[in-house]
C-alpha cells in the first residue's frame, strides 16, 4: 500500500541516520567519562573500551527510544511543511490512520527496547560492576604507580615511590603512611624490593626510619632500620555484600520485591511502556504550521520527551522510597499518558471543534 510503504521508507532512513549520530555522541561522552575514571584509579586502564562498550549497551534503550521519537517527529514535521499531510487528509486519511504504519515500523525497535531494558541493562551493569570490583580487589603492590600517591584497597595505607625505579620489582625513595591498631605509622626508606618469602609477598625496605604515633597519647616513637620487611597482600574486604538493584536480573528483582527493587522494576517496565507512548507523543507534537519556523516545534517535542523521561526516573525514586506503589505509578504515569495521547489524536482525527456562527446572507 502506497500510504504505508512511503511512510515506513522515510522513517527508516531518518531512524538510521538519527541512531548513528546519537550513538556517536553517547560513545564520545562515555569515553571521556571512562578515561576520567581510569585516571582516578576506579577503572582498569586496559579495560576502558570494554567498560565503554558495556555502558553503551546499558544506555541503548534510551538511545533507541530517543532515535525513534526524533525520526517520527522529523518525518511528520517535514510532511506538514511540504503540505503532504494536507494531501493525505484530503484523500480521506485522518491522524488516527497514521498509528498503524507507525506501529508497524516501530514494533521491531520496541521489541529490541524491551529486551535491552529487561535483560541487556542488568547484564551490562553486572559486567561493569564486576570488572570494577575485581579491579578494586587488586593487591596494594599492584596499585602503586611511580610518582603518585596511591591509597590501598582497605583505605588504611598510602604509598609513594619514586619515578626512577630500576625494574618492576624494585623502587627507590619509598614512603608508606598507615593506620594500624589506633596508631599512625609512617615509614620511609631509600629503597625497596618485592620478594617472595614463606609463601607470601613482602616489601623489603632498606636504610630507612619508622615513626609511630598513638592517637590515645602524645607518645612518639622513632626507629631506624637497615632492613625492614612488610607483608603486602590483598587487604581489601570482599566488596558487594549487597549487589545494586540495577545489576540484578529482572527475575531476581521480582523474586525479592523490596522497595528499591520495585523501583528498578518500575524503571525497566516503564521504559518499554514509555517507548510505546513516545510513538503516539511524536504523532501528536509533530504538527507544524508551514508559516512558522521549525525550531519551535522541535524544541517543544524535545521538551516533552525530557519531561516524560525525567518523570520516569523520578518515579523510580518515589517507588524506591515507598511514596508510590509500583502498580499505581505505572497506571498513573504511563496509563495516563496513553489515554491522554489517544484522546488528543481522536479530537484531531475527528476535527471536534466548536461550531462557527453562521453569517446570514441576504
Amino acid at each position: 500500500m502506497l500510504f504505508h510503504s512511503t511512510l515506513r521508507k522515510e522513517l527508516s532512513r531518518s531512524f538510521g541516520a538519527t541512531l548513528v549520530v546519537l550513538i556517536a555522541i553517547v560513545m564520545t561522552i562515555i569515553l571521556i567519562r571512562t578515561l576520567g575514571l581510569a585516571s582516578r584509579g576506579s577503572v582498569n586502564p586496559s579495560e576502558v573500551f570494554l567498560v565503554m562498550a558495556y555502558t553503551v549497551i546499558g544506555y541503548m534503550p534510551t538511545i533507541l527510544s530517543l532515535s525513534l521519537f526524533i525520526s517520527i517527529v522529523g518525518t511528520l514535521s517535514r510532511m506538514y511543511r511540504d503540505s503532504e499531510m494536507v494531501i493525505w487528509f484530503s484523500a480521506g486519511r485522518g491522524l488516527a490512520d497514521f498509528i498503524s504504519p507507525l506501529l508497524r515500523f516501530a514494533w521491531p525497535v520496541l521489541l529490541l527496547i524491551a529486551v535491552l531494558s529487561l535483560v541487556g541493562w542488568p547484564w551490562a551493569n553486572s559486567q561493569t560492576q564486576g570488572m570494577r570490583d575485581q579491579y578494586e580487589r587488586r593487591g596494594d603492590l599492584d596499585r602503586v604507580a611511580p610518582g603518585q600517591f596511591q591509597e590501598s584497597a582497605a583505605r588504611n595505607r598510602v604509598f609513594y615511590i619514586d619515578k626512577d625505579s630500576p625494574d618492576a620489582t624494585s623502587a627507590s625513595n619509598v614512603f608508606i603512611s598507615s593506620l594500624e591498631r589506633n596508631q599512625q605509622i609512617i615509614t620511609s626508606a631509600q629503597s625497596g624490593k618485592v620478594e617472595t618469602l614463606m609463601g607470601g609477598r613482602y616489601l623489603v625496605l632498606s636504610n630507612g626510619q619508622r615513626l609511630e604515633r598513638s592517637f590515645d597519647s602524645s607518645d612518639l616513637k622513632i626507629s631506624e632500620f637497615g632492613t625492614y620487611g612488610a607483608r603486602m597482600g590483598n587487604d581489601s574486604p570482599l566488596p558487594g555484600e549487597s549487589v545494586a538493584p540495577k545489576a540484578l536480573s529482572t527475575l531476581a528483582l521480582m523474586a525479592s520485591p523490596s522497595l528499591p527493587n520495585q523501583g528498578e522494576v518500575g524503571w525497566r517496565v516503564g521504559m518499554v511502556l514509555a517507548a510505546v507512548n513516545f510513538v503516539l507523543l511524536a504523532l501528536v507534537v509533530s504538527n507544524v504550521n508551514p508559516r512558522v519556523g521549525r525550531s519551535g516545534n522541535l524544541l517543544f517535542a524535545l521538551f516533552c520527551f525530557v519531561i516524560y523521561f525525567n518523570l520516569l526516573n523520578l518515579g523510580q525514586s518515589w517507588v524506591g522510597n515507598g511514596r508510590f506503589s509500583l502498580p499505581g505509578f505505572l497506571v498513573v504515569l504511563h496509563g495516563g499518558m496513553l489515554v491522554g495521547m489517544l484522546l488528543w489524536i481522536a479530537l484531531r482525527h475527528n476535527s471536534w471543534r466548536r461550531p462557527r456562527p453562521r453569517v446570514a446572507t441576504s
